[in-house]
């Protein structure tokens, strides 16, 4: 049993401020994990994280998301995937702080896109790290497109790829909202395929900059993946609860936003 445990990137960085790491956070996060992986009873984690205020800023400055055709665009591409590089290493650094076995996979060096779509993905590095006891780490990225040269992938597309080639039963994605928010502001403790249209017009975008969309194309993605994959769960927390992670995983308490095909 694998689960996908995502900080967003509102949550590890400022997004309203170019290249803001929230270290503080992190280091409050990979403690959690740690004390997860010192628990494991046969799960496996994956971390993913969003790009933030680092690749974000750069992919918009650099309108990666229109398509990668000419050399200047190349190298707005490759600053793109440097920054997002760049965020992976402070988080790295700081899990590997938490004495974690972390090992980075940069989505770029393992998927291809066609039409800004995953196309193929490598799964047997990550496969091998999880048989062996390491913690992968994957992260909102660039990719070469077959059609339309660069793209940039969210870390819920690779999230989404990585479902069936490592069984993955949950999802959790943490940023800085206490989950989905209905229009008075309070949170929506489950959805589902059939209750998600009449949801739908409550949810905005994002707050900064977020050039893969905001709330609503989260949850519209995990709506879809759930639908797809029956026996998936995929829950929005607040990652600036105290122990949450804990609170989810080992207490099996109720927090945040629950997706699933039925309950």
């Amino acid at each position: 049993m694998t689960i996908l445990i995502k900080l967003g990137g509102s949550l590890v960085t400022d997004k309203l401020v170019a290249n803001s790491f929230r270290r503080d956070m992190v280091r409050q996060i990979a403690a959690q994990v740690a004390t997860l992986f010192a628990n494991a009873d046969g799960r496996r984690l994956v971390l993913g994280h969003g790009s933030g205020s680092f690749g974000h800023v750069a992919a918009r400055r650099y309108r990666t998301l229109q398509g990668v055709v000419s050399a200047k665009e190349r190298l707005g591409m490759a600053r793109v995937g440097a920054v997002a590089a760049e965020l992976s290493g402070l988080i790295l650094a700081e899990l590997l702080a938490a004495e974690l076995p972390a090992l980075r996979f940069p989505p770029s060096a393992l998927l291809t896109t066609r039409d800004r779509r995953i196309a193929s993905l490598e799964t047997r590095p990550l496969l091998s790290a999880l048989q062996q006891g390491s913690l992968p780490l994957v992260h909102g990225d660039v990719a070469l497109d077959s059609q339309v040269g660069g793209a940039i992938v969210s870390t819920e597309a690779v999230f989404a790829a990585l479902v069936e080639p490592l069984d993955v039963s949950e999802i959790i994605l943490l940023g800085e909202v206490a989950g989905v928010l209905d229009d008075d502001g309070m949170v929506i403790p489950r959805i589902t395929p059939a209750t998600f249209p009449a949801l739908k017009p409550w949810l905005g975008g994002a707050s900064g900059i977020d050039v893969t969309g905001g709330m609503l194309h989260k949850v519209q993605a995990m709506v879809e993946l759930v639908a797809r994959q029956p026996g998936l769960t995929v829950t929005i927390a607040d990652g600036r609860r105290a122990d949450v992670l804990l609170d989810l995983l080992l207490r099996q308490r109720a927090l945040g936003t629950r997706i699933a095909a039925a309950f």
